[in-house]
């Protein structure tokens, strides 16, 4: 079983980044090129780029009517300059109700890891290009920091909301988008599993409890919300600040937690805010 310790060691030891470790491990397990591999994580990047962009224009409406437009709606006012959390807070949230919106609407988005999740990692990933004015081959190598940590929360745990709740969608897209955010800016491989580490922690014990067990209420607004702490993380880590727990043994956590909670939490819409007297309206008026 991976653990994401082994991978930190590794790259502090041969002075490279978190990502290119994770390549080259991607290079000898899947007997690919890097230029293939390369490839294929630049077209999920597009996939992604386009997705935010479709969003935020707010066109789209689910086919329930409950989901659309709300991405264009924090825009808006982002471009006003009237955000209360400043330009690059908002404008993640922004982008991650619009790339969830669009999952919700049927358009092609990027499982990352679920589709669920799918806005959380792209927020966070445009935001720090924005604010750090990185690459575009820089974003596909943090991708690759992203999906490894995503192999590892796989493996040792669950990213599945009807396995292990929706910690282990929108928490693991969370842990992925801030260990990709602290490379993209910069910081230290140990930096990144401290920032994945912070996010997951703060994401414990999420339940999924879907409205009408359609991926909307909540989920749209949680990947803003999973984006938001995934930031709130990164800056920590950057800061100096770090992890008490590992992020290997917050994963097995996370793993562990799943399997304790009741299946009526688990992606089944028989329980938490799916069973609310107005989650039961809008299940019997729209669905």
């Amino acid at each position: 079983m991976r653990a994401c310790e082994d991978w930190v060691i590794e790259a502090e030891t041969k002075g490279i980044k978190l990502s290119e470790v994770i390549l080259q491990d991607q290079i000898q397990e899947l007997e690919q090129t890097e230029q293939g591999l390369f490839q294929r994580m630049s077209a999920n990047l597009m996939v992604m780029r386009e997705s935010v962009e479709a969003g935020l224009i707010g066109k789209r409406r689910s086919l329930s009517g409950l989901v659309g437009g709300d991405a264009a709606k924090v825009e808006d006012r982002r471009k006003k300059g009237t955000s209360l959390v400043g330009d690059q807070i908002s404008g993640a949230i922004a982008k991650a109700l619009a790339v969830a919106e669009v999952n919700a609407c049927m358009g092609k988005i990027v499982a990352a890891p679920t589709a669920g999740s799918c806005g959380v990692l792209p927020a966070v990933l445009f935001t720090v290009e924005e604010t750090c004015k990185v690459s575009e081959h820089d974003l596909i190598l943090a991708l690759f920091t992203a999906a490894g940590l995503g192999m590892i929360l796989t493996e040792r745990a669950s990213v599945s909301g009807a396995e292990g709740g929706c910690q282990a969608e929108i928490g693991s897209a969370a842990a992925m988008a801030a260990a990709a955010a602290v490379e993209l800016a910069g910081g230290s491989p140990r930096q990144a599993a401290d920032a994945a580490a912070i996010a997951m922690k703060s994401m414990l014990g999420l339940v999924c409890d879907p409205v009408g067990g359609l991926v909307e209420i909540p989920c749209v607004k949680r990947n803003a919300t999973g984006a938001a702490i995934a930031l709130a993380a990164a800056e920590m880590a950057l800061s100096g600040v770090k992890s008490a727990i590992p992020i290997d043994e917050v994963i097995d956590t996370m793993g562990q937690i799943g399997k304790q909670m009741p299946c009526a939490l688990k992606e089944t819409a028989q329980g938490g805010l799916a069973v609310t007297p107005t989650g039961r309206r809008i299940q019997a008026d729209f669905l």
